[in-house]
């Protein structure tokens, strides 16, 4: 039977979560406030920003100084486009460790695992010369390769949680029924995977549309994303933190909205296997 919980520790356990959601959520509010101030009533004091005019004048100087659809075309393509590359590797991976017998799967996925632990700064020169002489520098392609490579280890690892959820002797009842493996995978697997394989990509393309990093350092202008868009309004001249602000949640806005109409989903794969 499970416990009874008493009114008073509901509304104290709310009132926790809901002071910590807030915090969480707090640098977005902030960033959100800021992006409808002016230049100068942006540096002030908390207090004096909150009582200063609001307007939209950050809003359209982005606009006008930066292409934002180009970014943000260039954000849906490498984000979605390495997920679904990393799911073609990934999908058949996992599968393989899950259900083929192996006594070394563990260290492989640890040896996956370990390539995550790597400064990416240690790997930048290489990979920067390769992309140049290859012509692959300020290009998607180039980008979406990058994000397949760097994010596989963790598509790996969350299929193969979840692969392992499911019963081996249904995916061993289809083989008998004469299924064939890419049946299998597609007709049997999918199927019953599919929540843990949904969070997956959700994960995996929040990932890949919020790198910064190798972003910034393999692209110019061609294949610019959103994260080098927010990372021009950075200058040697100063900060303008309005429309730094501004760019930012022009930025963001898209990801979150996808991240607010899939959170169910999300958070049924995450917990995916959890109960018996």
């Amino acid at each position: 039977m499970a416990r009874e919980v008493s009114k008073r520790r509901k509304a104290i356990t709310t009132a926790a979560a809901g002071c910590v959601g807030f915090l969480m959520f707090f640098p977005i509010l902030w960033i959100a406030i800021l992006s409808l101030k002016s230049e100068g009533d942006a540096i002030r004091g908390p207090l004096e920003i909150l009582s200063s005019n609001w307007t939209l004048e950050s809003y359209g100087a982005v606009q006008e100084r930066s292409n934002y659809l180009k970014h943000f075309t260039n954000s849906v393509a490498i984000s979605f486009g390495s997920t679904f590359l990393g799911m073609l590797v990934a999908i058949p991976a996992a599968w393989a460790m899950a259900f083929v017998p192996g006594r070394r799967t563990k260290d492989v996925l640890m040896w996956m695992l370990s390539t995550k632990m790597l400064p990416p700064v240690g790997v930048l020169i290489p990979l920067y010369l390769i992309f140049r002489d290859t012509g692959l520098l300020d290009t998607r392609t180039g980008l979406v390769l990058v994000m397949m490579l760097i994010n596989l280890p963790i598509m790996v690892w969350m299929l193969y949680t979840y692969f392992k959820e499911v019963p081996g002797e249904i995916l061993e009842a289809a083989r008998m029924d004469g299924a064939t493996l890419r049946k299998e995978l597609f007709y049997v697997l999918t199927p019953m995977a599919l929540p843990g394989m949904a969070s997956t990509v959700l994960l995996v393309i929040i990932l890949a549309w919020n790198e910064a990093f190798w972003t910034l350092n393999l692209t110019a202008v061609k294949a610019a994303p959103l994260t080098a868009f927010i990372a021009s309004y950075s200058s040697p001249e100063g900060l303008f933190y309005a429309k730094l602000s501004a760019a930012s949640i022009v930025a963001i806005a898209p990801i979150l909205l996808l991240g607010w109409i899939s959170q169910k989903q999300l958070v049924r794969g995450l917990t995916f296997g959890a109960v018996k």
